[in-house]
């Protein structure tokens, strides 16, 4: 491990569970931590508990703002582990001079989100420091859900499910990009930013078995992917043709090198369902019109234990790597 932080620390990739494991981790460790969940299961299991820090940078884009970002981060995590949000935190640092009228238009952002998940704020905290302390501003909610649904781990994923994703994946990412570089796309590429917990509640109430959950933000579908193959100790195999992309976002990585499965999402998540309800859990997706593009990506195999094998339309293979390096920084 490097002895200063760099950007790609905080990619969501290698480099940031290295600095996970080996600092934080090392000095808090427990048994509902090592879990890593997208969210802690608290309160003999009645609750999910977790929080986020919000950077992006530009603060308003294609899709969202750093407001709606900020409530879909923290609600969207709640959700992945079967859990309607109820209540945030909202704490704010706010740089000098930054324009109220932006700072109410997030917020604004922020108060129609929490309407779409049935959530309140209910505590929170504002700091102001002098201009260049921070950029702009940066936003931590915390939130506590009621759990709808028992049991979901990305610890206890087996041969007997399939990997599915919500929708077609990247847009996120690619948008962050072109809009930071400044990129004149005529195309209707936005962020896939957007609130998960009604995706799940109709999953949920279709009596879909649910295993594992997780919403591909930083590090992508390639870093949620890998991740479980080594929590639940299996070999991933996904078929690469069956991943949905769409052309926008092909285009921009063919352009700049990028890989669409390490790009981030807002609005995205990866499941892992028993074979015999991933058909009607496609089917439950395809009732919304984000999720129009739900696909089944791959199964679990024993092939080789802890890695992600992404097979080509060409009959190659290759191992799909967790994300290193600095890929696009400040995307949530």
């Amino acid at each position: 491990m490097s002895k200063t932080i760099t950007l790609a620390h905080g990619n969501g990739g290698a480099e940031n569970n290295e600095l996970i494991s080996k600092v934080f981790y090392k000095a808090f460790k427990n048994d509902i931590l090592v879990k890593s969940e997208d969210a802690a299961v608290i309160h003999n299991g009645e609750l999910a508990f977790s929080t986020d820090s919000f950077t992006v940078s530009p603060l308003f884009f294609n899709g969202a703002d750093i407001g709606k970002l900020a409530i879909c981060g923290t609600c969207n995590d709640l959700s992945m582990m079967g859990a309607k949000p109820k209540y945030l935190t909202c704490s704010v640092i706010i740089e000098e001079g930054f324009e109220i009228r932006s700072l109410e238009k997030i917020v604004r952002s922020m108060k129609e989100e929490l309407a779409k998940n049935g959530a309140i704020v209910v505590s929170g905290d504002t700091k102001v420091v002098p201009k260049g302390s921070v950029d702009k501003i940066f936003i931590n909610t915390t939130g506590i859900g009621e759990i709808q649904y028992k049991g979901i781990s990305s610890n206890n994923i087996t041969e007997d499910d399939l990997i599915l994703v919500s929708r077609d994946i990247g847009a996120h990412g690619a948008t962050i990009f072109a809009a930071r570089e400044g990129m004149d796309l005529e195309t209707s590429l936005k962020s896939d930013c957007t609130s998960l917990y009604p995706q799940v509640e109709a999953l949920i109430n279709a009596g879909i078995k649910i295993t594992a959950l997780r919403d591909a933000t930083r590090g992508g579908v390639s870093a949620v992917l890998n991740e479980w193959a080594k929590q639940s100790n299996i070999c991933i195999e996904v078929e690469e043709d069956k991943i949905p992309i769409c052309d926008e976002v092909k285009g921009i990585c063919e352009m700049l090198g990028f890989e669409a499965m390490s790009l981030a999402n807002e609005g995205t998540f990866v499941l892992a369902i028993p074979k015999e309800d991933a058909q009607k859990a496609i089917e439950v997706l395809h009732t919304f019109e984000e999720a129009q593009n739900a696909s089944v990506i791959g199964k679990v195999t024993q092939q080789y234990e802890q890695k992600v094998i992404l097979y080509s339309p060409w009959g190659t293979k290759r191992f799909l790597d967790t994300p290193t390096g600095e890929l696009l920084p400040r995307i949530c």
